[in-house]
């Protein structure tokens, strides 16, 4: 230690900026690497010669600096005092034959991850904007505990408002692909104003919420598209605090005091109420049309509830008036292109399973042409073991070639107007002979939907078995005139497909389509029918007594509020009430096996 001492002195004598020493570094044996100096205060690692490794807390801030504490601790003689025994900085003993001890910097963390595409923190929020966004709790609050109908698109009113005048008040002009996306959003809520179903309305719910997300973010990559609704969810903290910020700042006094508006509404919720109740008490007609406009706030659904809906709609608006105000650019976390492969090893995989596929569709020419002839032909072919199950195998392997055509692309190789036209050829082919597979999957459903009807399950995945069809093409269309559209391209798509499968009415399709079979003298799955939505009321009052009444018997048309009513609830009811169920006895009716459609 001397000798490391007698160093330090004679780089001070000679003006050199020295480093000290780390206490309780031993000399260096023969043979062994000079231990590095210590670094500026951060996180060091303790090792030894085994491989050891302990790691030990950086230097605080607080604390002195490393050439202060080494000047604190040194003893008259300019020699370092001992660490104490215990100390995590203290030698080893060099008695018990342990090796030696020295520090070793670790790479500083990285960043976090969404610092380099969050934007900064906008200015508290507005009065228009705080407004819109108590609009949109108290219609949460009052609307939305009785189901879905015209309220999601009442509520959407509000939001879109906080999100204009947040984003106003931060300086930011929508653009137009944002207010497309916005008007598309809207568009999709009016499934459930029209549809009583659950599950298209369900889907057309999350498809706006999504083109919601990506309006407020204004992403264009695939990295934007699949992250903006988590953006959504991420931001609601940091909303909500914002929110409580812009609070305080509008009732801490001043021009923008929030206080004379408070009391003004307050005063006037209580003229209403008063003077409401006085002429409801004093006219049964105004009392009637009072009691089906104002919600019911004391129904089933009960005020825990409401309120909870109230604080959802609140941290909901908030969450989307801070997305305008300061968007996350998910697009900047997109991977980048990957390492371009050579032509034989990118081209030699995708080259034979081209040749798969020409082969399997040089099979299925004969199913496409000769569909039913082919599966009556025996050799053990059925409806049920060749449509069903040959279906799901081809709609995987739809989906298993857009993830193989998507690493192809980021691989491919690109050096030149050869290694395009490469590209270009190769997957090109496998986009036309997916379509082939797309096309006998879709007629392997038909067969199979043909001879047994409709269901919700093959329905939904023949629609989605051709929305996989629609993102071939624009994939082949982007290999024409670039893929710079494609991501919203793809998205808008599947909104389309969402909005137009919602306005068929489903349930309404399915009844159709048994009663056509049943005209034809197929068998009905009554069963199966009685558990569609009011939808299909229409198409099932047409049926003959006493199947008309076993098959309306279980339907629910509940006699909800005009928010909560879809047109086919009101449509519904009107049947209904015109012609009510008559009480038959139809256990026998809907237990019996009548029910291939459901094989």
């Amino acid at each position: 230690m001397s000798d490391g001492v007698e160093g330090n002195d004679e780089r001070r004598r000679t003006g050199d900026a020295a480093v000290p020493e780390p206490q309780g570094v031993p000399e260096p044996r023969p043979g062994e690497a000079e231990p590095a100096a210590e670094p500026e205060p951060a996180t060091l690692v303790k090792t030894g010669a085994a491989g050891r490794t302990e790691a030990r807390a950086g230097a605080k801030a607080d604390e002195p600096g490393t050439g202060e504490a080494d000047d604190a601790a040194r003893d008259a003689s300019g020699t370092p005092a001992e660490a104490p025994p215990d100390s995590p900085d203290a030698p080893d003993d060099p008695d018990d034959g342990s090796d030696g001890i020295r520090y070793e910097r670790l790479p500083d963390p990285p960043p976090p991850i969404l610092d380099g595409v969050r934007a900064r923190p906008p200015a508290p929020p507005g009065l228009a904007t705080l407004v819109a966004a108590a609009v949109t709790a108290l219609l949460s609050g009052l609307l939305l505990g009785d189901g879905l109908a015209v309220n999601a698109l009442i509520l959407a009113l509000p939001l879109a408002a906080a999100a204009w005048f947040a984003a106003r008040q931060a300086g930011r002009r929508p653009r137009r692909s944002s207010l497309c996306w916005g008007a598309g959003g809207l568009a999709l809520l009016a499934v459930p104003v029209w549809s009583d179903a659950e599950w298209p309305t369900l889907l057309a719910v999350l498809a706006a919420a999504g083109l919601g997300a990506l309006a407020l973010h204004g992403c264009r990559k695939w990295s934007g598209v699949l992250l903006s609704p988590l953006g959504l969810v991420l931001a609601v903290r940091r909303a909500v605090v914002w929110g409580w910020r812009g609070v305080r700042e509008r009732t801490a006094g001043g021009e923008k005091d929030l206080g004379p508006l408070l009391r003004s509404v307050l005063v006037a919720v209580v003229l209403l109420v008063v003077f409401g109740g006085l002429f409801a008490a004093a006219d049964q007609a105004f009392a009637d049309l009072l009691g089906s406009l104002v919600p019911d706030v004391d129904g089933g659904s009960g005020v825990p509830w409401r309120v909870f809906l109230a604080v959802l709609g609140l941290a909901a608006a908030l969450a989307v008036a801070h997305t305008a105000a300061a968007p996350t650019r998910w697009d900047g976390l997109g991977p980048g292109p990957g390492r371009a492969r050579g032509r034989v090893e990118w081209a030699l995989p995708l080259v034979l399973l081209d040749l798969l596929f020409a082969a399997f569709v040089a099979v299925q020419a004969a199913v496409l042409l000769r569909g039913e002839d082919v599966v009556h032909a025996g050799n053990g072919l059925t409806y049920s073991g060749y449509a069903r199950e040959g279906f799901w195998q081809l709609l995987f392997a739809t989906v298993l070639t857009l993830a193989v055509i998507s690493v192809a692309v980021r691989v491919a190789p690109r050096s030149g107007p050869r290694d395009r036209l490469l590209v270009r050829s190769v997957l090109g082919t496998l986009c036309l002979l997916t379509l082939v597979v797309v096309a006998s999957a879709v007629r392997r459903m038909d067969l199979y939907m043909g001879e047994y009807g409709l269901t919700r399950l093959r329905l939904s995945v023949v629609a989605m078995e051709l929305l996989l069809g629609v993102v071939v093409l624009l994939i082949l269309a982007a290999g024409v005139f670039g893929a710079r559209l494609l991501p919203r391209a793809v998205l808008a798509s599947a909104a389309v497909a969402v909005l137009a499968f919602g306005l068929a009415s489903p349930d309404k399709l399915i009844a159709e389509s048994n009663l056509a079979a049943h005209r034809d003298g197929r068998t009905l799955d009554l069963g199966y029918l009685s558990g569609l939505s009011a939808d299909a009321v229409p198409a099932l009052d047409r049926l003959d007594e006493p199947l008309r009444s076993c098959a309306l018997r279980s339907i629910a048309v509940p006699d909800a509020p005009w928010y909560a009513t879809s047109l086919s609830q009101a449509r519904a009811h009107e049947i209904l009430t015109a012609r009510p169920v008559r009480d038959h006895p139809c256990r026998d009716i809907l237990t019996d096996d009548i029910s291939p459609s459901v094989r």
